[in-house]
């Protein structure tokens, strides 16, 4: 392991884009095909964000989650969602303890760096609400005590997608915490070949190893706070977002967190591109898997029906001028 990065938000780009590389070169060597997908994830890692990927099962949706976990040398948690969880399965519970007499808090399995929430849909929406405030704020509340989550915290959530069996549509609060929507899709047939190669004598996952500290990642994460945002870079991504609100066909626009989520997102992906500013490409890159998942049509009641609410989003960034 290499020596962890100072942190420092004077660290030249080039030192940065190391470390940058060095995590994507290493979730891709176990998910192939996927370079786009595996750069948003990383870039919602580094904007301190959370990531939800949805698509039809065995597509790599797991795969991803886990290469981009022991990428980094920190605490891993994997939770199974299933409809007979509770929300103290996720977040913990108070044990009696014989010798002293007294409760004692025994966390649960969100206590941990990165979350993989394996099949998030398939619990019920209780259970999923446990995850609000983690999400939000880094911190759980339980028992009239609030408990703090070390950093770095990322929940990479996969789910299938709503009309499957025995799953339960995300609320529109529950999704709005997510900074990124990923879907993986099926690889090209040149990679897929790959994947039976590779996956021959066993899963390469396992053993891929760490490339980056919490440290180092920490430090990434204070450099995408530092990145560049021009006033009219910030204008056009608002315009955008209030572009969503008046839409007539859309019930319920892009929220404030929503407007946020795109403003961290966009310095992440800048600095994933070697830059210490944001582009206008940076932001359009961003339009539809930051923002479909958070608004809801007319035409279609719940949230979650991301193919329509994509199409939507598509058309308002087509109406808004590109700053120069």
């Amino acid at each position: 392991m290499n020596a962890p990065l100072t942190s420092s938000p004077s660290t030249p780009i080039p030192e940065l884009a190391v470390l940058v590389n060095r995590l994507l070169e290493n979730v891709g060597s176990v998910v192939l095909g996927k370079a786009d997908v595996i750069r948003l994830a990383v870039a919602a890692l580094l904007a301190e964000g959370h990531v939800l990927i949805e698509d039809v099962p065995g597509v790599g949706k797991t795969l991803l989650a886990r290469a981009l976990a022991a990428s980094i040398d920190c605490g891993f948690r994997r939770i199974q969602f299933t409809p007979d969880l509770l929300p103290s399965d996720i977040l913990g519970s108070s044990i009696y303890h014989s010798p002293t007499g007294e409760f004692v808090f025994k966390p649960g399995p969100l206590f941990s760096n990165v979350i993989l929430a394996d099949e998030i849909n398939r619990t019920t929406p209780r259970t999923q609400s446990a995850l609000l405030e983690a999400m939000s704020d880094r911190q759980v509340s339980i028992e009239g005590k609030t408990y703090e989550l070390a950093p770095p915290f990322i929940v990479l959530a996969t789910q299938n997608p709503f009309e499957y069996e025995g799953t339960y549509v995300l609320p529109e609060s529950q999704l709005d915490r997510f900074m990124i929507r990923l879907s993986m899709g099926y690889p090209p047939r040149e990679e897929e070949r790959r994947v039976l190669s590779t996956h021959r004598d066993g899963e390469p996952v396992e053993a891929l190893e760490a490339v980056l500290t919490a440290d180092e990642v920490l430090s990434l994460q204070r450099a995408v706070r530092t990145v560049r945002v021009k006033d009219s870079i910030s204008e056009y991504m608002l315009q955008v977002v209030d572009a969503t609100r008046k839409r007539e066909d859309l019930h319920v626009g892009v929220s404030t967190r929503g407007a946020l989520m795109l403003y961290r997102a966009a310095q992440s992906v800048a600095l994933l591109s070697g830059r210490d500013y944001v582009i206008p490409d940076d932001v359009k890159e961003l339009f539809v898997p930051v923002l479909a998942h958070r608004v809801v049509g007319k035409s279609f009641l719940q949230a979650g029906e991301f193919g329509a609410a994509e199409l939507i989003i598509r058309d308002v960034v087509d109406r808004v001028p590109t700053p120069a």
